[in-house]
């Protein structure tokens, strides 16, 4: 019989007031038009209710009760097929045609990951569409992306989504709470452009949880008209790099071997007192060490112009091309901002996300890295591009290789 976490051995305290299942249950009757819409008291008790204050979370179903539906008219709806991480969904630089409904399904997915095959750390990941970071979605300013949350009856949790890149109802966290079982559908209009994160947020303590249990990614809502550099001039990728840094926070027993787990969820208290110290024990890229390196190395060619998206949930980092540059650099995520230009290295806030705009000019292979150097070679945080094409002595060349120094 599968296990249910059931947080009821969680310390409570007033700190955790952003509860889900109260907050869900107001959502739902805020929105009780759906045909399946649950009582709250009807759902299997996997998370005990904080102290929510009440009088907000019924102000805010209320509101939602008594608001016009949305206009949709002259809207197209269009599937996108997320893919997974390091590559990016089919779209259009350039908008076309008229607004779309971007409409996208999610399926969580609880799963026992490997972190490290050298120590044999693994972790009972929690997961969009079973990657770590989850899949990027893509839209248009002025589009409206509509996302199918599923909770498969076979995991233990409850979950949710938060998306920066939204408004209202925390970042849509309060009206997406779906326990095993359930599946729950949310829109929201894009309206700031940029790459922005989303993430889990259940409520209190369980918010960081499933944040550094891997359970984020990120969106990137593009201008109407493209990419531009800061004097107009279009900017044209011809492919993208999703990145996502992870911060792990895995327990270890009196010998300091990493425990393993029979369920999610089991390592709840363990995991917490781990996360206390602030420091983790990786910070690796795509879920694991290794993801992106070796025979997962990201490929390109000389000529080739790459974005890359570098999404990070939790944790401040400053990633850096070691041979290259950030040509051009939207370091905090916002689109309607000029970029910043021949960067070295940049730096992205934890809870967002950034891009930046690359040419390679030579061959060979290109580290891109978190540069805290500690971070990126002994935590994980280490990428690496593959260039095929021609070296350009031009830009460098060896002009003696080593020999004994002579007088």
């Amino acid at each position: 019989m599968r296990k249910l976490f059931n947080p009821e051995d969680m310390k409570i305290n007033r700190r955790n007031i952003l509860r889900g299942g109260f907050l869900a249950g107001a959502a739902a009757a805020a929105m009780s038009t759906g045909a399946h819409a649950q009582p709250f008291a009807a759902r299997p008790k996997l998370v005990t209710p904080r102290n929510v204050p009440v009088h907000l979370a019924k102000a805010e179903a209320d509101s939602q009760a008594k608001a016009k539906p949305a206009d949709l008219t002259g809207y197209t709806r269009v599937k996108q097929e997320l893919v997974a991480p390091p590559f990016a969904p089919k779209h259009d630089q350039v908008a076309t045609g008229g607004p779309k409904i971007i409409d996208v399904t999610m399926t969580i997915d609880e799963k026992l990951m490997t972190v490290d095959e050298d120590t044999g750390a693994s972790i009972w990941a929690l997961t969009y569409n079973g990657s770590v970071p989850g899949p990027m979605i893509i839209a248009h300013e002025g589009d409206y992306i509509e996302l199918t949350l599923r909770n498969p009856a076979t995991n233990a949790m409850e979950h949710n989504i938060d998306f920066h890149a939204s408004t209202g109802a925390l970042g849509g966290g309060g009206l997406t709470h779906v326990y095993p079982g359930e599946e729950t559908i949310l829109r929201f209009k894009a309206i700031k452009p940029g790459v922005f994160t989303y993430h889990c947020a259940p409520g209190g303590a369980m918010i960081p949880y499933h944040v550094t249990h891997g359970m984020n990614g990120a969106v990137m809502i593009l201008p109407r008209d493209g990419l531009k550099d800061r004097d107009g001039k279009a900017l044209v990728y011809d492919s993208i790099a999703y990145i996502g840094e992870q911060d792990y926070y895995l327990p270890r027993d009196e010998n300091g071997d990493y425990k393993t787990y029979r369920v999610a969820g089991d390592d709840y208290a363990d995991s917490i007192d781990a996360m206390r110290t602030l420091v983790p024990t990786h910070s690796v890229f795509n879920g694991a060490v290794g993801a992106l390196t070796g025979d997962h190395a990201l490929r390109a060619k000389v000529g080739e112009t790459v974005l890359i998206i570098h999404n990070q949930a939790n944790r401040d980092t400053r990633p850096h091309m070691i041979g290259g540059h950030g040509d051009y650099v939207w370091e905090t995520g916002s689109f309607g901002d000029a970029p910043q230009t021949g960067l070295e290295t940049w730096f992205i806030r934890g809870g967002s996300a950034g891009a930046a705009m690359y040419t390679f000019k030579q061959p060979g292979v290109y580290a891109y890295v978190n540069h805290n150097l500690i971070e990126a070679a002994l935590l994980g945080a280490t990428a690496h591009f593959v260039v095929e094409g021609e070296w350009d002595n031009n830009l460098m060349e060896q002009v003696a290789a080593p020999r004994p120094i002579t007088a």
